[in-house]
């Protein structure tokens, strides 16, 4: 595989305003990318995502598998509609993706898969069952595909971030606080508290780790689960 510097990007979103976004600031920063309309929990569409990227430049070498979604599941709802888009978007989705990608992908030539796990695939939080059982999920995803693929020569490693300065993120923080009766600023700076470093992780902070997963010095990493927590998860035996 070329250095990673010159590597070519696809994006996938089935929010056409995230595409938008995301295109655009890649072209910023002086970056092409290929963005494709794409919804994870779609078998076809995950298909024909990966195989545009194919007919494009050829092959697939690296699958950064980040798509989320989240919100409270509290199992006094009698709704089951959010359990599933969150257990399907986060879990069945980074199946379906690898999948697809390791269809194509070549052996023995620096394959790699990522996955977005969380701390709170490393312990729980009450209210957020599906969203905790997801990430949980992706790490046992993660460690079991790492072995299933390991004598092809690709790797397979998982991210657990905690608070991340995302719009995800804003939601998430606006919603519980909602639930506890506080406001979002308010619980926010509670959050920030219980992390040891006292802020929240950037996003570029996340995408630099997965760059070096990417890269060919984490040849020899794979089926981790790497925290990137601020000291969050440091009590919690993970």
């Amino acid at each position: 595989m070329p250095a990673l510097a010159r590597a070519r990007v696809a994006i996938g979103s089935r929010n056409p305003v995230h595409l938008k976004e995301g295109s655009e600031a890649a072209r910023a920063a002086g970056h092409a990318v290929l963005a494709l309309q794409l919804d994870v929990t779609d078998p076809a569409s995950v298909r024909s995502a990966v195989d545009a990227v194919v007919s494009r430049d050829g092959r697939i070498d690296i699958l950064v598998n980040n798509a989320g979604a989240s919100g409270r599941t509290p199992l006094t709802d009698p709704d089951d509609a959010r359990w599933h888009a969150i257990i399907q978007t986060n879990l069945t989705g980074a199946y379906l993706c690898s999948k697809q990608a390791l269809r194509v992908m070549k052996d023995g030539e620096h394959g790699r898969i990522i996955n977005l796990s969380s701390v709170l695939g490393r312990f729980g939080v009450p209210g957020y069952a599906a969203y905790c059982a997801a990430k949980h999920g992706i790490i046992g995803f993660t460690k079991a595909l790492a072995l299933e693929v390991a004598s092809r020569g690709i790797t397979v490693n998982a991210i657990c971030p905690s608070w991340v300065d995302t719009d995800m993120a804003r939601q998430g923080i606006a919603e519980t606080a909602a639930g506890l009766g506080v406001s979002a600023e308010e619980f926010r700076r509670h959050a920030v508290k219980a992390i040891p470093i006292q802020r929240m992780i950037e996003a570029s902070e996340v995408g630099d780790l997965a760059v070096y997963l990417a890269s060919s010095r984490a040849a020899a990493m794979t089926g981790q689960a790497l925290n990137i927590c601020g000291g969050a998860t440091a009590g919690a035996g993970s």
